[in-house]
């Protein structure tokens, strides 16, 4: 099954969510923990929840991608900084173990001056804090595009995180196509070497989840611009090429373009449309 979604709010619960995505043409959703940029999450509804889980089920929902807030920084400079991180870590992931198999993303994070190998290390032990082996949610590290201090904006910085932490297997990636375009890893013209470079360096198994989104920018330029399917630097035929990888296909694919919802409706239609 082709899974394929979008970013939308769960601001009317997750039901809501559902019922839109299935409108929308989609079978997976994406969505902010709370505030992408902070402040406190929306309480928890068991009774939203389990009519969420039965509409799921029904409708072919099978996974969806919770995303942690922006102001997540595992690795500020700022010791008030990272005990946010570390209390949204915490209370984020006690909700997804209601689910089955949650899949929570996030940025790494910027070191902020402090260094790439402090900032790794300071990820490396939260993310040692906050894992347990009985949680059945999947902790993803988010490939970065490179702007600024911003920590995984290599494979090498995302496998040194996995590699260090002692709950690994709780662990994977989440691989944005224009981030990763934009921090010099050429799915263009060599997406093949690209998968075999992740392969040999983090391990495709760890692959989990793929944001689907074209670049404003070019090439290699480490900027985080996000642009509609086709009309950026990637360009729709590489899109298309990323969606029926062999290795990539069975994925699930999350759309984080500059839309509102009849623009997600007409970007899965086309996608759906182009898959062989």
């Amino acid at each position: 099954m082709f899974k394929i979604g979008c970013h939308l709010s769960i601001s009317g619960g997750f039901l809501h969510a559902a019922k839109e995505i299935i409108s929308l043409g989609g079978n997976t959703f994406q969505y902010f923990s709370r505030n992408p940029q902070g402040g406190q999450a929306k309480k928890w509804d068991q009774d939203d929840f389990l009519a969420f889980s039965k509409y799921a089920k029904n409708n072919g929902i099978e996974v969806i991608l919770t995303h942690a807030p922006y102001t997540l920084n595992a690795c500020s400079m700022k010791e008030e900084v990272r005990e946010f991180a570390l209390a949204c870590f915490i209370e984020d992931i006690n909700k997804l173990e209601h689910f089955d198999n949650a899949l929570y993303n996030f940025h790494p994070g910027s070191h902020t001056g402090l260094g790439v190998q402090k900032g790794i290390d300071l990820i490396v032990e939260i993310l040692n804090k906050v894992l347990f082996k009985e949680m059945k949610t999947t902790v993803l590290l988010e490939c970065m595009a490179g702007k600024g201090s911003e920590i995984g904006r290599s494979f090498e910085e995302i496998a040194e995180i996995i590699n260090r932490v002692e709950l690994k297997e709780k662990l994977g990636v989440c691989l944005d196509t224009c981030h990763v375009f934009s921090a010099g890893y050429d799915i263009v013209n060599k997406l093949d070497e690209v998968l075999d470079e992740f392969d040999n360096v983090i391990g495709l198994e760890k692959l989990k989840a793929i944001h689907l989104n074209d670049s404003m920018t070019p090439f290699n330029s480490n900027k985080d611009r996000h642009e509609k399917i086709g009309k950026g630097t990637i360009g729709l035929e590489a899109i298309i090429n990323i969606i029926n990888h062999p290795k990539l296909k069975d994925l699930p694919f999350y759309l984080e373009t500059p839309n509102e919802l009849d623009g997600y409706r007409y970007e899965i239609e086309v996608l759906k449309k182009s898959r062989l």
